[in-house]
């Protein structure tokens, strides 16, 4: 029986674990001397960045450990690893009740006792803070109170950008170790509480692109790889495209899979349609993803947040340029690994008579002040004043602060006034060479040898063992402070409308 016709039979809503085997994978892959037992816990096993960076895990430390995985709901796919689904871990939804934190959490332990009869050395726990599961932190203390040893591996915050997936009643769990992706999380958590030897750093490990076997299509493109969700910046990669030298078709892979994004990346698809714009949507679904990348000129990046930032390491990977928005704050991390991304640009300058200035502030300053309530915290109007000033700094403001709205309006500016685009290209003169890179062949070379030594698959299998070594020794006390963590990210003089939900203020 293939693993898709096991799934088939499995019942998907039982309240009780149900356990996949691992039996249809290859014996080779795995070893007979185990120095480690891990089990990884997630919400769901659904195809996406999480469930990739827990196969990347998988495939790092399985010739050192035995491995469980615990999951909310069942792998849509073959997956390397034996597999408990427990249908209490996975989303909550809306108006349903779940069952006691005390059960789910028991029904994990008898799983990891039932793989092992000793328990688990580690039980490794994939973005515990985001409220997907209104009970999920509540299973966590009770594992902790079981003296199970809790890894807790934070990619996303809803502090960052993410009010709707808040813990507004609970604390964050005490007395276990964290893990993070980028230094300027490691340094934000260090303010809040967490100590040295209770916190580790684990930069992803990055997959090359593949061009090999693909075609060329029929167009010259530059290629924006990315799930269009707001954050992405998809108005600024649309600015951009008037600029293009040889006048290159603009193509954007996906389009977003939540309502929340959907209703503003419908708008830009109208907006594009109207005036003409060279840009293909969802590109992925008219061409092979491969196909595409061979074919583009260059990749693009617009986007204002990211996490780990794949987007700046792996077209280096198919020999392409990347080209577009750097983020400060994730690309030092790059740079340290001798990544150059010099040529990237900060911002966008616009002058501020070319929108309602008044009316931008107040929806502006009104969208920090609520996103301070829903974290509980204080900002004053007089720092919020101070921010406005220090980003309309000698009366431009970046395009990347401004919502959709203002955003196309900028770009019809643009499409209908030559006096206009001399004007942006004068406040930004490396518009007009924004695909052309003089020592492009050598940076590619030289980003391409700097992203394999950094993040393959051995780097990452050495950090990590090595993390989960130091884990099973040490044991730690300390503390999450959550109102130092919400200040730390809802900072007004980076705060951005495309990142923070303003429609409703």
């Amino acid at each position: 029986m293939s693993n898709k016709e096991f799934l088939k039979k499995v019942p998907r809503n039982s309240t009780f674990p149900v356990r996949y085997s691992a039996v249809h994978f290859e014996k080779s892959s795995y070893v007979n001397n185990f120095d480690m037992k891990i089990a990884y816990l997630h919400y769901h096993l659904k195809p996406g960045g999480v469930t990739t960076v827990i196969r990347q895990q998988i495939d790092a430390v399985k010739d050192f450990c035995e491995i469980l995985v615990i999951t909310g709901s069942p792998p849509t796919d073959v997956f390397p690893a034996e597999t408990i689904v427990i249908p209490g871990i996975g989303y909550s939804q809306p108006d349903s009740d779940l069952p006691p934190p005390e059960k789910i959490a028991q029904a994990i332990i008898n799983a990891i006792h039932d793989r092992w009869e000793t328990g688990c050395d580690l039980l490794h726990v994939h973005n515990p803070l985001l409220a997907k599961n209104k009970n999920f932190l509540k299973i966590l203390s009770v594992l902790r109170g079981k003296n199970i040893r809790l890894f807790l591996q934070v990619h996303d915050f809803a502090e960052d950008g993410r009010p709707w997936s808040y813990y507004t009643e609970n604390d964050y769990p005490a007395d276990c170790q964290y893990g993070v992706i980028n230094s300027r999380d490691f340094e934000i958590l260090i303010k809040t509480g967490l100590k040295p030897d209770g916190l580790h750093l684990l930069a992803n490990t990055v997959s090359p692109f593949k061009t090999e076997g693909g075609k060329k299509i029929p167009k010259e493109i530059i290629l924006y790889p990315v799930r269009a969700i707001r954050r992405k910046n998809i108005g600024e990669a649309l600015l951009l495209s008037l600029f293009f030298p040889n006048n290159e078709t603009l193509a954007i892979t996906l389009p977003p899979n939540s309502h929340r994004d959907w209703t503003t990346y419908d708008d830009w698809k109208k907006f594009a349609h109207h005036h003409a714009l060279k840009v293909i949507f969802e590109a992925a679904d008219q061409y092979d993803f491969t196909d595409l990348v061979k074919s583009a000129k260059c990749l693009i990046t617009t986007s204002i947040s990211e996490g780990f930032g794949f987007a700046f390491l792996e077209p280096w990977t198919a020999g392409k340029t990347l080209i577009g928005r750097n983020i400060p704050d994730i690309c030092r991390d790059f740079s340290k690994n001798d990544i150059h991304l010099d040529h990237l640009y900060n911002q966008i300058l616009i002058p501020v008579d070319w929108f309602d200035i008044h009316q931008f502030y107040e929806k502006w300053k009104a969208c920090i002040l609520k996103n301070a309530r829903r974290f509980n915290i204080k900002i004053s109007v007089s720092r919020v004043d101070a921010a406005f000033k220090t980003i309309t700094k000698d009366n431009c403001i970046d395009f990347a602060h401004l919502n959709e709205n203002m955003q196309q309006h900028i770009i019809s500016m643009l499409i209908n006034s030559n006096d206009i685009k001399k004007q942006i290209l004068k406040l930004n003169p490396f518009l007009a060479n924004i695909t052309r890179l003089p020592d492009h062949h050598n940076r590619i070379s030289h980003n391409k040898k700097a992203v394999v030594a950094s993040y393959s698959q051995k780097a990452y299998q050495r950090c990590l063992m090595d993390i989960y070594s130091r884990i099973v020794q040490e044991s730690v006390s300390q503390q999450i402070d959550k109102q130092v963590l919400a200040r730390e990210f809802l900072n007004p003089e980076t705060f951005s409308l495309l990142k923070w939900s303003d429609d409703d203020v």
